[in-house]
């Protein structure tokens, strides 16, 4: 009281009107958490209890007679009658049972059997509204009521990393089985100190899956789940942190004490042994080719001080074994080049602290290994701008890969450049993880579009560059005018420059939050080819925008934006931030097409999607197809 709290239960008729009450749905019969009651229905009660269920009235008192014989029946025979409860947001308000709820609760019971009439809150947009129903949809088809979030997607994505498809009804035996290892699991929690986070259980419960997979969460006891949490107790840490992320937008070239000295501190002598494991082969893939090259690079520039290997076709085996086969041969630096890589990375960074592995992905919130990637928004933006100034009917193509962060990016720079140049210009949009290479170039040429970009990187498998860089497409003929470039060797050599003078030690203790390399054309990481064929005006107007963008005079996300449905995104600001940059899940207004929906990738865009992909082409609205689409 003296807080200003009730010392009483809170009364759900004080805050739900009778007549949606009335409207409530009826569940039947269920075993309810009883950390979860928290109130009564009616006023009736409303002095008899603490808001912890413990009586207050006085021991000489009928009520007290009553509890304690209740009390001597749960001993000797168990309470079995269901109570009475309204469940709303998750939380149940007693209307029969308050002193078995009393009784249950002093003994500790988990659970408590009811009888449950649930009222759903208007749907009116708010962030927890929609939260609790994505609950009710988790509910329906798995009978799970104990666990929570506090981020939107996460029920899905416990479906997806139990190995479930979205919807797919839950078994007898998998309920029983989750419910055992969520149990141990939230002992190992809070005996580890979870109870101080502002966040969920089932917060952690995700973070501990996505570590060590679901079959460890259900085939280990409280000390074993103990010990691993030790493991990664900053993982955990790291959902308190708002936002997760800190980004690194460009190279510091200042000396600072650094973040692995362990991994690095054994004199300047010593020759620093880095694995770089790529996802396919350099012959085969043009985005393997290119940090195959930065690796031959800087093996060149720090030669003497830095010993590389490669390790190609990673997916193919079990990517964890291979990087667990690179630290066994004594590598203290690891690169994986791919977000399909990020599980396995972050699993060999928690169990191999003396091991620095960098992830190149975008928008990884892994306190463990560190990402790295390119604004390579800002070579599409005068990609875009060229294309704009060349188009004779406004109709310009463009062929993205994966729908994931960055990439959507990516498009809309696109967009806005070729805007810039031509107002009348409009891209129509196709996916080569869902129509393939030449299927989304074909579906364009189909259109009698011909101005086209496409993917940043050659795809050397197929022996054609049909699909690569800025092109005019007439038939087979193909005149290659314009593409992006990615600088690994640069950027490796600027990476390896940070960790060798311990920058990015002293980044890593000098921050809670997840380390995000986000580096542009000012650093030198990404720059753009012309073909001679264009024209000195057109070449001359690239040039000046790309001195603009690293000299922040130019932004490519001046605000603000249109976007397909007519919202006003950055309305006030002068530009987007780079988080609004990266999280972008929606198309400006000049995009004709939209994101693909999870079910419509090919499997190696599913497993991409799975580790990077923005929400409207993950897992997390299969359920709905249209919820959350642009």
């Amino acid at each position: 009281m003296a807080k200003g709290l009730s010392p009483c239960l809170p009364v759900l008729d004080d805050f739900i009107p009778a007549e949606r009450s009335a409207q409530g749905i009826d569940l039947g019969v269920m075993q309810i958490p009883s950390e979860f009651i928290v109130g009564t229905k009616t006023r009736g009660r409303v002095n008899a209890f603490a808001p912890n269920f413990m009586p207050m009235l006085d021991e000489g008192t009928e009520f007290a007679t009553k509890w304690q014989r209740l009390c001597e029946a749960h001993l000797s025979e168990g309470i079995r009658e269901p109570i009475k409860a309204y469940e709303y947001m998750n939380r149940f308000y007693v209307e029969e049972g308050h002193k078995r709820v009393s009784v249950l609760k002093y003994f500790n019971a988990p659970s408590i059997d009811a009888h449950v009439i649930r009222i759903l809150p208007v749907r009116n947009g708010d962030p927890e509204t929609e939260l609790y129903y994505e609950f009710v949809d988790f509910y329906k088809y798995s009978k799970v009521n104990f666990v929570e979030f506090s981020q939107p997607g996460s029920y899905t994505e416990l479906q997806r990393m139990m190995g479930k498809q979205p919807g797919a009804l839950w078994t007898e035996d998998e309920r029983r089985h989750f419910a055992s290892g969520y149990y141990y699991f939230r002992q190992a929690y809070q005996a580890s100190g979870g109870e101080k986070f502002q966040s969920t259980v089932g917060d952690a419960l995700l973070s501990y899956i996505n570590i060590y997979g679901y079959p460890r969460l259900s085939n280990s006891g409280a000390g074993e789940i103990k010990k691993d949490l030790h493991k990664m107790w900053e993982e955990v840490a790291l959902r308190q942190e708002d936002p997760p992320i800190e980004l690194k937008l460009t190279p510091d070239e200042g000396k600072k004490p650094g973040i692995f000295s362990a991994v690095l501190a054994t004199g300047s002598a010593a020759v620093l042994k880095a694995a770089f494991l790529y996802d396919g082969t350099p012959e085969r893939s043009g985005w393997v080719l290119g940090h195959e090259l930065g690796r031959q690079y800087v093996q060149r520039v720090f030669d003497g001080r830095i010993q590389t290997v490669a390790y190609a076709d990673v997916m193919d085996s079990d990517p964890l074994a291979v990087i667990e086969q690179a630290i066994a041969a004594g590598h203290k630096l690891i690169f994986t080049t791919s977000p399909r890589l990020t599980q396995a990375s972050l699993r060999a960074a928690v169990e191999h602290p003396e091991t620095l592995i960098m992830n190149c992905s975008l928008n990884s919130s892994h306190r463990y290994i560190r990402s790295y990637y390119a604004r390579m928004y800002e070579a599409k933006f005068i990609i875009g701008a060229i294309a704009g100034s060349l188009t004779e009917s406004g109709r310009l193509g463009y062929v993205c890969d994966y729908p994931i962060f960055g990439q959507i990016a990516g498009i809309n720079a696109f967009a806005l450049g070729a805007q810039m140049t031509n107002p009348r210009a409009r891209v129509y949009l196709e996916w080569s993880s869902v129509k393939g290479d030449d299927g989304a170039v074909e579906a364009l040429k189909e259109r009698d579009i011909h101005l086209i970009s496409s993917q940043d990187t050659a795809q050397l498998s197929r022996g054609s560059r049909s699909s690569f860089g800025l092109s005019c497409i007439h038939g087979d003929d193909r005149e290659l005018l314009a593409y992006p470039v990615w600088n690994w060797g640069v950027y490796y050599e600027e990476i390896l420059h940070r960790i060798l003078n311990k920058t990015v030690k002293a980044e890593y203790n000098s921050s809670r939050k997840a380390l995000n390399y986000y580096w542009g054309m000012s650093a030198g990481v990404v720059d753009i080819v012309y073909a001679d064929t264009l024209s000195f005006g057109t070449r001359r107007l690239a040039e000046f925008l790309k001195q603009g963008i690293c000299r922040e005079a130019c932004d490519p996300f001046a605000t603000p934006l249109l976007t397909q449905s007519g919202a006003r995104i950055g309305e006030g600001q002068r530009a987007l931030s780079q988080e609004q940059i990266i999280s972008m899940d929606y198309l400006v207004e000049n995009v004709i097409g939209r994101i693909p929906r999870y079910e419509e990738l090919s499997p190696k865009g599913q497993a991409t999607a799975d580790s990077a992909g923005v929400r409207q082409a993950t897992h997390l609205t299969a359920d709905d197809p249209e919820k959350g689409r642009v």
